[in-house]
């Protein structure tokens, strides 16, 4: 399927969404810390399992097995896929996680660290048939990367859906649930916006025969108020949690910018209680379907990581992989020794401890740089280790491309003043220093209390090869003083 840049970003920002719904709620789950009037959700680590900041959950360690063969290009439908994601849940839960819920506890108890995917799901069926109850929301709370493997096939996606949802709940509710997640992230991946109601009659038509009953559900989830929702633990409640806080949150206008809406929403859903890390982490997959991974801040994507030892990066690579057909790598080094520029590498005229230039300065840095900005892709191993570094989805084309163009520079420009407030010297760099860097660059002379005007003008005197695109100018300037 030929995505355009900004529907890859949405992709990315459906796994990367949920991972950091879940790390944002994990120190409010059950009830353990509650947010005050006016306070703002954050990664502040902790809950029930004694979390460190930024540590995702169980919630997004069981969607790393489904997102590593669905990076794959395989068909999650068939058993070799099934029988991958399953060794995988096994992996995790015999290396004793912090976190895991009961019924999931359970099913992996008893299907074995051996397990397949066949046996797997009958030990689903086996606790299910003792306990009479297997809905709970361990299987929504993993299911985005189960979207990202089927964009191309709503029909399939359904089926793989419910056959990953049936590894560990044998509920028909809570693959019926996964379906219809799964089939309303296709949609805001590929259209830009969330479903409609018609377009989630369309939906609940496809993964169930009783649709007016999910139908009934989600217009309860609107009718509201999401604090309605709680307690969630039951797959409904919480699938209706995450609607109702995506519904009921407005999307910022004027001053603040309008995909701040997925932060605004996480906030909501962590206000609501209970199971707070799973009812973000199933709303940050849809919002990050409409908002993209470049709505994320860096400073809870850089605070990311969980088991296996994962970061930001690795999600991204994950999902990009899942959707553009398994063929996505990302190599050791990138090299741009072709562009004219590439080995910039000077003073931020209104900062000195702020290095500006192309991506070759990576490779000449004096021995006092301490963190990396990147404005462009990276291989892996080309920043070098020890450094703190950050990324940013800025592409150096138009606002098609760039769907938060505004949010990006600001938070870029906003990440290296946070880092010299934290005494780093900084190297803000993107290809060849001539159009991403220097709009950054102006933009952190704005924050330091220039005019957008004289910002310009002291940041071109001093990368004279500059030729920033009128869109990212467009954006500057929009954005205006601090």
């Amino acid at each position: 399927m030929n995505l355009s840049a900004a529907q890859v970003d949405r992709a990315v920002g459906a796994l990367l969404g949920s991972a950091i719904g879940d790390a944002l709620g994990a120190g409010y789950e059950f009830d353990r810390v509650r947010l005050a009037p006016g306070e703002q959700a954050d990664m502040i680590g902790g809950g029930l399992a004694d979390f460190a900041p930024g540590e995702w959950t169980d919630d997004t360690s069981m969607a790393i097995p489904i997102a590593r063969v669905a990076a794959t290009g395989a068909d999650l439908r068939t058993d070799e896929a099934l029988d991958a994601i399953a060794a995988g849940f096994a992996e995790w839960y015999a290396g004793h996680p912090k976190d895991v819920g009961i019924q999931t506890s359970q099913v992996l108890a008893l299907a074995g660290r051996r397990a397949t995917a066949a046996s797997m799901t009958a030990a689903a069926s086996s606790v299910h048939d003792r306990t009479g109850r297997s809905g709970g929301n361990g299987s929504l709370m993993r299911t985005a990367p189960v979207a990202l493997a089927h964009l191309d096939d709503p029909v399939a996606l359904v089926e793989a859906a419910k056959r990953v949802s049936a590894l560990t709940h044998t509920d028909p509710h809570a693959g019926e649930a996964c379906a219809l997640w799964c089939l309303a992230i296709r949609h805001t991946v590929l259209e830009g916006r969330f479903p409609g109601k018609g377009e989630f009659r369309w939906i609940a038509s496809q993964v169930s025969d009783a649709p007016m009953f999910w139908i009934e559900r989600l217009h309860e989830a609107v009718d509201g108020p999401p604090s309605r929702f709680n307690p969630n633990g039951y797959v409904i409640h919480a699938l209706q949690a995450a609607w109702s806080s995506i519904w009921h949150t407005i999307v910022p206008s004027g001053e603040r910018q309008p995909c701040e809406h997925f932060a605004d929403s996480l906030d909501t859903a962590i206000r609501i209680g209970n199971d707070t890390d799973t009812v973000a982490a199933i709303a940050g997959a849809l919002l990050g379907a409409r908002w993209g991974g470049s709505a994320i801040p860096s400073r809870w994507r850089t605070q990311l990581h969980g088991w296996p030892g994962l970061r930001e990066a690795d999600l991204v690579r994950f999902a990009t992989a899942s959707v553009r057909g398994g063929s996505w790598v990302s190599s050791p080094r990138v090299s741009y020794d072709h562009c004219p520029g590439h080995d910039a590498l000077v003073a931020h005229p209104l900062d000195d401890g702020v290095l500006i230039g192309g991506a070759s300065g990576v490779d000449a840095l004096p021995d006092s740089v301490t963190a990396v900005v990147s404005l462009c892709r990276m291989g892996t191993e080309q920043v070098p280790v020890g450094l703190h570094h950050e990324t940013f989805r800025l592409i150096d084309s138009d606002r098609a491309d760039n769907p938060n163009l505004e949010f990006v520079i600001d938070d870029a420009a906003r990440a290296v003043k946070r880092l010299r407030d934290e005494g780093h010297v900084v190297l803000l760099h993107c290809v060849a220093a001539q159009s991403r860097t220097p709009t950054v660059a102006a933009r952190y002379g704005v924050l330091l209390g220039a005019s957008v005007d004289d910002a310009l003008k002291q940041v071109v005197a001093v990368l004279p090869t500059m030729g920033p695109k009128a869109a990212l100018v467009d954006g500057l300037r929009q954005l205006g003083a601090d």
